[in-house]
């Protein structure tokens, strides 16, 4: 749920940023994350808050969503890039996401 939020807190701001140098925002911003959970429960209106310590981040999300500013989306973990940055993998695992990001080597032109 912190995360959720100072990832939310992030894209309030970037959005505000672009739209001072007058760039158009249209449509609202993708979040994915890996645990269901937290989008689950931020996405639904019927859900309630389960542990109060995640008030704040909890509401914050929730304002987000409701307001189009953000959606929510799950990616499971075994696609999640992000994992090759914060995560200790093995090579197979690795190899797999590498491939989601990787650039395949362009032939040389000089001839």
């Amino acid at each position: 749920m912190v995360a959720g939020r100072i990832s939310v807190e992030f894209l309030i701001d970037m959005r505000y940023k672009l739209r001072m140098l007058g760039v158009p925002i249209i449509g609202s911003c993708v979040l994915f994350g890996d645990n269901q959970s937290m989008i689950v429960s931020t996405t639904l209106p019927s859900s309630s808050l389960k542990k109060k310590h995640n008030a704040i981040g909890y509401h914050r999300v929730r304002e987000a969503v409701a307001a189009g500013v953000v959606d929510l989306v799950y990616c499971p973990s075994e696609d999640n890039l992000a994992d090759i940055l914060t995560n200790p993998l093995g090579p197979n695992k690795f190899a797999h996401l590498m491939r989601g990001i990787h650039f395949p080597e362009f032939p040389n032109n000089d001839s």
